[in-house]
């Protein structure tokens, strides 16, 4: 299976241990990369929407010049796209963005902040086999949609400091997310949440990610990283989350960040902040090295 590695100059394709540049895409940062419905789009220097045709050639779709785009979700209603300033966006049929007018009044959005003083974001989005939308605020929460979009609800503590959200791949009611507090599941499709983080070494979770039916999450010591590891738990009624320890380094510098930890059946792939890429092909229990020395890594996608 091939992971995309999208980097701050360009995407790369590992297969095995051997990572190539993917030209048509050029050096451009891809600062997201999503696969839905068979197809995988990124985000260009955080204003363009890309899409790999079935030619395996990237292609411009659409630009926005007013917001930075942050992270794009394929939905069986078309493509939405969450951006700076905690907006969100749906590309429409003739490849054109238009603000989706629902999102601006999410019941709680005064309240949305970010740690350092500035303007909240979109930072990731996920949608659930049975059609609801999450989409999670930096610092905002993880509203949610029950009807394409078409209105939203706030759910779990905005101060749960979510930082990614996804959705179980085969479960429909199954909703995961890591935050400040440690890992988020929901087992009602996002209408409650409880908070696990036994066996963690600290609760400052970045990234989330779900290999059949084992949950793997990436913590560190704070939002400045230090002290990084992947943890693997079986999901189940109560979770203890275990640490990867088989083919890793006791520790990672920086944080294993949102979107940098991925699955695909019992494939699983992280990348680091020193540009190197980890794989497992046995749901995270044994790790190898795969790429090293790439630019700085952004994104991940099985492909």
């Amino acid at each position: 299976m091939t992971v995309l590695v999208g980097t701050s100059s360009g995407v790369f394709e590992l297969t095995g241990d051997v990572a190539k540049p993917d030209p048509s895409f050029g050096a451009r940062e891809a600062s997201a990369l999503v696969l839905g419905d068979g197809e995988v789009w990124a985000v260009a220097d955080r204003r363009s929407l890309v899409r790999l045709d079935a030619a395996g050639t990237w292609t411009d779709v659409a630009r926005t010049d007013e917001l930075e785009i942050t992270c794009a979700l394929p939905t069986p209603d078309g493509l939405l796209v969450g951006t700076e300033e905690a907006h969100l966006l749906r590309l429409d049929d003739d490849h054109a963005v238009a603000p989706l007018e629902s999102f601006e009044a999410v019941e709680g959005r005064d309240a949305w902040y970010t740690p350092w003083g500035g303007p909240p974001a979109v930072r990731s989005m996920a949608v659930d086999l049975a059609g609801r939308i999450h989409a999670n605020l930096h610092v905002g929460g993880i509203p949610r949609s029950t009807d394409a979009g078409a209105s939203w609800e706030p759910t779990i503590d905005i101060d749960a400091d979510v930082h990614q959200v996804i959705a179980h791949p085969s479960a429909p009611d199954v909703v995961l997310a890591a935050g400040a507090v440690g890992l988020a599941l929901s087992q009602d499709g996002g209408a409650s949440w409880r908070i696990e983080r036994e066996g963690l070494h600290a609760t400052y979770a970045r990234a989330v990610a779900v290999s059949r039916e084992t949950v793997l999450l990436s913590v560190s010591s704070g939002r400045r990283g230090g002290d990084a590891a992947v943890y693997r738990a079986a999901l189940g009624p109560s979770l203890y989350l275990q640490k990867c320890t088989d083919g890793l380094p006791e520790w990672f510098d920086g944080n294993i960040d949102s979107g940098w930890l991925v699955a695909a059946g019992s494939e699983v792939a992280f990348g680091t902040g020193g540009g190197e890429v980890y794989v497992s092909d046995n749901e995270g229990e044994h790790w190898k090295r795969a790429a090293e020395g790439l630019p700085a890594i952004r994104a991940l996608c099985f492909a």
